[in-house]
């Protein structure tokens, strides 16, 4: 992890599960898809400025199609976690994560599965590529955890 220190509008709810409730009722306020995929857009557009040189291939998430970077710091007692992506679509669905997980201690992110990813839909409505670079994100973070969490 690195020394970073940036501000993070993260976490916006007290616990992580109260933050997958939120989520799922903002989503349910939808009645179709492509109202999700907008309301997606303009949460991604929400992400906090991401600097250039953060832009690494050491922070580049390779499994998903789209460029995605994540860069992460703290310790078990409050991971904090930066990502963007090229991808209108793809910065909503890291605004989510970020909103589950970042500003949370590396124990809380560790026993949190990500349960909003099925109640909003998700599952069903995203792309294969989209799905697996999700995972892969989800992934890191957890990863993440687990390493600060051993650390401590």
């Amino acid at each position: 992890m690195s020394a970073i220190t940036r501000e993070s509008p993260f976490p916006l709810e007290l616990t992580a599960a109260e933050a997958q409730a939120t989520i799922a009722e903002e989503f349910g306020y939808f009645s179709d898809w492509s109202e999700r995929y907008q309301y997606l857009i303009d949460l991604g557009k929400k992400l906090p400025v991401f600097p250039d040189e953060w832009k690494t291939e050491a922070n580049r998430l390779t499994a998903c199609q789209s460029m995605v970077w994540v860069v992460s710091e703290g310790d078990a007692d409050r991971l904090v976690f930066h990502a963007v992506s090229d991808s209108t679509i793809v910065s909503g669905l890291i605004y989510l994560a970020l909103r589950v997980y970042s500003g949370r201690s590396a124990s809380e992110i560790a026993a949190t599965e990500p349960t909003y990813v099925a109640d909003i839909g998700l599952a069903k409505h995203l792309s294969p590529t989209r799905s697996n670079g999700l995972a892969a994100l989800l992934g890191v973070i957890r990863q993440t955890a687990a390493r600060a969490i051993q650390a401590s």
